[in-house]
């Protein structure tokens, strides 16, 4: 890493480049507080949301939502598909009639309180473990609802079934590849000129389809940096969100050198401001 860096108390992140892979709709909050701090920011969305094929289920869900004892939501993306829905088919929930609610951390929570909802869980740690652990002791023979993204984790449906819960659960969105990106990346990872310090995840589908885009030869390159197998010129640093998104990089072979200790968007540049101040 260069040692010319100009880092201070107000710019400590000036002159580095930070790839933001985040949706595109959703990158600004992540952008917006880096460049605060001095950093380059470049964005190259290495996810896609997409409406499910079909939205029977959810729709049936929600015109029932009022049977279920419990929902919960994981995402700010569930979220907005669930309101954007309930408002699609003109179904407009009361505080008598809704469940109690958890989501999985202050942004899902932030933005259920922001449609009117109150949350009564919000567990101590921002992943699926935590939201086990906060309701399996309140679960049992209880209906609940969990609406996510079509391809996710089980760790909260199986578990809170072993608790004695009948889980429903229901596609709102999901997440694909955003093919557009994948030239740009290249390019960007290839020259030095543009190649960045810090590639930031936030969530395992980042990580996976980050590995996509940059491709075999670019993966390649990556990994064989991450194992010490040579000296390259530019270290490119891979930054963490949480405990599974850094579980999702090893398994990929990629090294976890920023690790964000809320595992929330502030949290993730607070250590990325770190990790540059030790050097």
């Amino acid at each position: 890493m260069s040692k010319t860096l100009n880092l201070t108390s107000h710019h400590s992140l000036s002159g580095i480049r930070v790839i933001v892979g985040r949706a595109r709709h959703q990158a600004g909050a992540l952008s917006s507080e880096l460049r605060k701090l001095g950093a380059e920011v470049i964005e190259i969305p290495f996810i896609e949301i997409r409406k499910p094929k079909s939205f029977k289920p959810l729709d049936t869900a929600l015109r029932n939502l009022d049977s279920y004892d419990w929902l919960i939501l994981t995402s700010v993306n569930g979220v907005e598909a669930m309101w954007e829905r309930l408002n699609k088919i003109r179904v407009i929930p009361t505080e008598g009639h809704l469940p109690r609610i958890a989501a999985i951390g202050p942004a899902t929570r932030k933005a259920i309180e922001q449609r009117g909802a109150k949350v009564d869980v919000v567990p101590k740690e921002y992943v699926a473990e935590s939201v086990v652990r906060t309701l399996k002791n309140k679960v049992k023979g209880k209906r609940v609802l969990l609406v996510r993204a079509k391809v996710a984790r089980d760790v909260i449906p199986r578990d809170l079934r072993q608790a004695g819960a009948n889980v429903d659960v229901v596609e709102a969105y999901e997440t694909i590849v955003p093919r557009y990106s994948r030239a740009r990346l290249r390019a960007t990872m290839k020259n030095l000129r543009t190649r960045p310090h810090v590639v930031t995840f936030t969530s395992s589908s980042t990580v996976r389809n980050f590995m996509n885009l940059v491709g075999s030869r670019g993966a390649a390159d990556l990994l064989s940096a991450s194992r010490g197998r040579g000296r390259p010129r530019h270290t490119i640093l891979m930054a963490s969100i949480g405990p599974v998104t850094s579980s999702t990089l090893r398994e990929h072979g990629l090294s976890v050198d920023i690790r964000a200790k809320e595992f929330t968007i502030p949290g993730l540049v607070a250590a990325i401001e770190r990790a540059f101040a030790r050097l």
